[in-house]
């Protein structure tokens, strides 16, 4: 008898006993199981030819795959169906059950575990900044972003794409995103914005006669504005002005009034202390109204007073002599005594023609005994220091004069 199969026997004499020499046996096993001979025969040597047990059919044992494992049925027997599997993150390429066959082969090949899953990040979410006191960017902090791989937790590069974090950001609305790449190449990625306001006053603009100038962006918080006034008139309210936290201006409305000639002194010093630092003077003295230089000098300055105003220039007439003498500026008369004292102060003489061009330090820069004309007297005063300054500021401002 033969476990797992059956066996069928011919003896040469056709004796009862199977086991006699000469005996043939055929082996027929059961289904899943071999036998090793077909056919053994009972030798001399009282031996049977081969083995003649029915063993269970089995396949190689399968290798496992890289990234996952198998569970069978029934190990590597035939019949055994093993069914693969992957680790999180992997995915089966190939088939995903094989069964052992009777040939002793498996029906399918060891399939692979592929990492197709993206890895994940999440991006930061950002609300809006405001700009720094009189900068117009604000500095946004941030943790990095960091990617999760589903599969071997292994990432190859986390990139940015826009600024980095504690970098100064401008004024508007920013968009960034993180990219994540695992050992696989597979690409994960978030987008994530961020939106930089400038807190911003109500727009200053400079006062008639004056000038403004401000620092940083002219309106944002923290943003400063001076103002100046043109020579000749003075400045009322604040000289500076500051954009605060509230969106208001700092101080008072800024105006330039007119300088208020008082030509009620009683000495030349208190008249000339008037116009220091304020406005340049152009004295001009003749001995009589009829004097042919002085008409001349007057009619040669008649259509030149945009060009005075704009350098800052009052004009100071002297006609006459002692105690006839009058002194004028613009309309505003001097007395006598006043006109005289300013002759002997500044040194000019009552009986011939004079002009004197005094700067805004009270210097005696310039003598004339000729009348000049106006482009000489401009181009003159144009070299002053202090000019210099006065003609970038009109050039930003736009301030010229036609002629």
């Amino acid at each position: 008898c033969v476990k797992h199969g059956d066996v069928s026997c011919r003896t040469p004499g056709g004796e009862h006993y199977r086991n006699v020499m000469g005996t043939r046996c055929k082996i027929r096993c059961k289904q899943g199981y071999e036998s090793q001979s077909s056919e053994v025969v009972c030798m001399a040597s009282k031996h049977w030819s081969s083995n003649y047990a029915c063993r269970e059919i089995r396949c190689p044992k399968l290798n496992m795959p890289a990234n996952g494992g198998y569970k069978c049925s029934d190990g590597s027997y035939f019949n055994s169906r093993c069914e693969f599997f992957c680790s999180p993150g992997f995915s089966l390429k190939g088939q995903k059950t094989a069964t052992c066959q009777y040939s002793k082969a498996w029906s399918a090949g060891v399939p692979t575990c592929v990492d197709m899953d993206p890895p994940k990040i999440k991006c930061p979410n950002l609300k809006d900044k405001w700009a720094e006191p009189g900068k117009l960017t604000a500095r946004v902090t941030w943790d990095t972003s960091e990617g999760v791989d589903t599969a071997d937790g292994i990432l190859t590069d986390v990139i940015l794409k826009g600024k980095p974090s504690k970098s100064d950001f401008p004024e508007g609305l920013h968009k960034m995103s993180y990219t994540v790449l695992d050992r696989a190449g597979n690409k994960g990625s978030c987008r994530f914005s961020l939106r930089v306001r400038v807190r911003r006053c109500s727009a200053l603009f400079p006062p008639d006669n004056g000038y403004m100038k401000c620092d940083s962006d002219g309106d944002n918080y923290g943003a400063t504005c001076e103002f100046i006034c043109t020579g000749g008139y003075e400045l009322r309210g604040s000289a500076a002005r500051v954009c605060q936290y509230g969106l208001t201006w700092s101080g008072l409305d800024t105006t330039c009034a007119a300088m208020n000639i008082n030509v009620g002194v009683r000495t030349a010093a208190a008249l000339l202390d008037q116009f220091y630092e304020k406005r340049r003077l152009l004295i001009i003295s003749a001995p009589t109204a009829a004097n042919h230089n002085y008409r001349f000098q007057m009619t040669n300055l008649q259509h030149a007073q945009c060009g005075l105003d704009l350098r800052h220039v009052t004009v100071i007439e002297l006609v006459g002599t002692y105690p006839a003498q009058i002194g004028r500026i613009r309309h505003r008369l001097l007395t006598p005594l006043l006109s005289l004292k300013l002759r002997l102060q500044l040194q000019i003489p009552q009986r011939s023609f004079q002009m004197v061009l005094v700067d805004k330090q009270g210097m005696d820069n310039q003598r004339y005994p000729f009348p000049i004309t106006a482009a000489e007297l401009f181009t003159t005063i144009d070299t002053f220091p202090l000019r210099k300054d006065e003609m970038v500021l009109q050039q930003e401002a736009g301030q010229t004069c036609q002629s």
